[in-house]
């Protein structure tokens, strides 16, 4: 559904799927003028070459010939700096521009950064200060038959029968449209387990949700199923019942939002941390890549509530599908979904069973790398197609799609709705950690996605194939940048007992132009400090993919990303030129329902 810069939620697959079959739009549009080496992403000393280095600390939508550099038209910007930037205090150079025009917004001591609104002819003057590290637009993001619902069945029978554990006293801040009350959020007595309401969205102050995403993403996370209960065909309880939910709302009525928002409810979210336990932000929305996660203030704003000791799980994004630069949906995983701090999630069907081996990767599933990093994304995958949950009455999704309600099976007002996207498979990863928290609350961030990547059921076959609605056939092929270290295994993740020391990033893949081999590094730092050491194994198992991938950590495949082929996607994945995405922040909506 929608992300933040405008953020979108990474939700219902269907009409984003349509938009990213369109060469000419989406965020993965080659835009000539935005082509830039990757080397110009870090700016160069300021003795060597001051122009230069002031070039390079602006975001690329500033370098392009279509932004008038003269004109005074207000822009809001965020500007991040070298040093720590004080909410009290003001920044290097805010008083300068205050006097000529610019209107200071916010400061987010998190990522050492201020947000205002500037001429535009300012921008490069601002981009000259050796203060400040990097310049960007305040960008849009947006949301991206049983007895019980087959997603998490076995989940929540392992869960309560061998640990007794169902979240109780663990917070999990939503990031999203906001949250609206529901029976299947209440505890036992009756009284709300949506322990704390904000609306981060300008001019709105409401935290009721009015596009229909967040509560969805919600139930998914925690509902108790008390309302469907009886009468419906199928129950659908959360992944994590007994958690306190954090409602930080910062997408509108349309599902649309803006960095600033997000990580102004980021920043909200750890200043909680401990008085709501808050261990967990999911966030199902997400934008283009502008950048390298380095210098994308999203991808910050997450590092510094990973860094804080709170696990950030983030969608990959629905643009599995998008061919429009040759890459057959390789290369399209959104921000912040690109940080390798950051758990990211793919989605499966499930094929309406709650067996694991008849699942398979949607063909809608953002796959990686990372456009400029190579990040190998998306982390995790989990059940995303056609997921049941929480229906908000009177919602933009809620009359805009009155075919995904889901009423009692004798007919009467319906209380739940279906969505598809990585939007839904994120917050059953978000209640998967919430449960391995509460039994293990000890745990580190980096110890929680070690344990989840390396216990993830590693069993899909090679290749599998799909239909969407319209009976388009896709052909996928299922590796490691489709769905990472495996298939989401709470039971196991509940077993393991293993503590991981060091830091879990996700690994970057790198690939050498004379073979088209394609192999894992840790590069992002020292080998002693992260957690898969120097190759892909941690103990005695494998952490990602299956037995095609070996210890001498080579990426098996014969695709046109890592392949020996001269198509054009490998230039585009590979290539000296980073295709950086556009302004484009439209929500995703659920105009479609998933694929068969």
């Amino acid at each position: 559904m929608k992300l933040i810069r405008t953020v979108r939620p990474r939700g219902p697959a269907g009409s984003h799927e349509r938009r990213g079959s369109r060469a000419a739009s989406g965020w993965l549009m080659l835009l000539s003028s935005l082509c830039i080496p990757i080397s110009a992403l870090a700016a160069a000393p300021l003795s060597l070459d001051p122009a230069r280095a002031a070039k390079g600390r602006m975001a690329a939508e500033f370098r392009s010939s279509r932004f008038d550099q003269g004109s005074s038209r207000l822009v809001k910007v965020i500007i991040q700096y070298k040093q720590p930037v004080l909410t009290s205090q003001e920044a290097p150079g805010e008083r300068e521009m205050k006097n000529q025009g610019a209107m200071l917004h916010t400061r987010f001591s998190s990522i050492r950064a201020v947000v205002m609104s500037v001429p535009a002819w300012m921008i490069p003057q601002i981009a000259k200060n050796p203060n400040v590290a990097y310049i960007t637009p305040d960008r849009p993001v947006q949301m991206r038959d049983t007895d019980e619902d087959p997603i998490t069945a076995t989940t929540r029978d392992v869960a309560a029968t061998q640990f007794s554990v169902d979240g109780t006293g663990v917070g999990v801040a939503v990031i999203d449209s906001g949250v609206s009350d529901h029976p299947d959020l209440h505890n036992a007595a009756g009284a709300s387990r949506v322990v704390y309401s904000q609306s981060f969205v300008t001019g709105d102050s409401s935290t009721s949700d009015k596009y229909g995403h967040g509560t969805h993403v919600a139930g998914i996370i925690a509902g108790n199923g008390s309302a469907s209960a009886s009468g419906y065909a199928v129950r659908h309880v959360g992944m994590a019942a007994g958690v306190n939910i954090i409602n930080l709302r910062v997408l509108d009525q349309n599902g649309m939002g803006t960095d600033s928002q997000t990580i102004a409810a980021i920043q909200r979210a750890i200043a909680l941390k401990s008085t709501y336990n808050i261990r967990v932000i999911n966030l199902s929305l997400g934008r283009g890549i502008w950048e390298s996660y380095t210098l994308d203030p999203l991808c910050q704003a997450v590092e510094s509530a990973w860094k804080a000791g709170i696990v950030v799980v983030v969608a990959a994004g629905n643009s599995g599908r998008d061919n429009s630069m040759g890459t057959f949906g390789y290369a399209t995983i959104g921000a912040p979904g690109n940080d390798p701090y950051a758990i990211t999630v793919g989605a499966t069907r499930t094929r309406g069973t709650s067996t694991r081996v008849d699942d398979a990767i949607v063909s809608y599933s953002s796959k990686g790398p990372s456009l400029g990093d190579h990040i190998v994304k998306p982390d995790l995958v989990a059940p995303g197609n056609r997921i049941g949950s929480l229906r908000v009455a009177g919602s933009t999704l809620d009359t805009s799609y009155p075919q995904f309600r889901e009423g009692p099976v004798a007919g009467g007002p319906s209380q739940y709705f279906r969505l598809s996207g990585t939007s839904m498979s994120t917050p059953i990863v978000t209640g998967a950690v919430a449960l391995v928290l509460q039994k293990s609350s000890a745990l580190t961030p980096d110890q929680v996605k070690a344990r989840l990547m390396k216990t993830a059921w590693k069993g899909f076959s090679t290749y599998t194939s799909s239909l969407d609605v319209h009976n388009n056939s896709y052909s996928n092929q299922d590796d490691i940048f489709s769905y990472g270290a495996g298939y989401l295994d709470v039971s196991a993740a509940l077993n393991n007992t293993d503590l991981a020391s060091g830091v879990a990033l996700s690994p970057t893949a790198t690939r050498n132009s004379t073979t088209g081999v394609v192999s894992l590094s840790n590069t992002l730092v020292t080998n002693t400090s992260v957690v898969w050491g120097s190759s892909v194994v941690w103990g005695n198992s494998v952490v990602w993919g299956n037995a095609a991938l070996s210890s001498n950590s080579v990426v098996w495949g014969n695709s046109v990303v890592w392949g020996n082929t001269l198509l054009s996607g490998n230039s585009v994945v590979w290539g000296n030129s980073v295709v950086w995405g556009n302004a484009a922040s439209e929500a995703l909506s659920s105009d479609e329902d998933g694929e068969n």
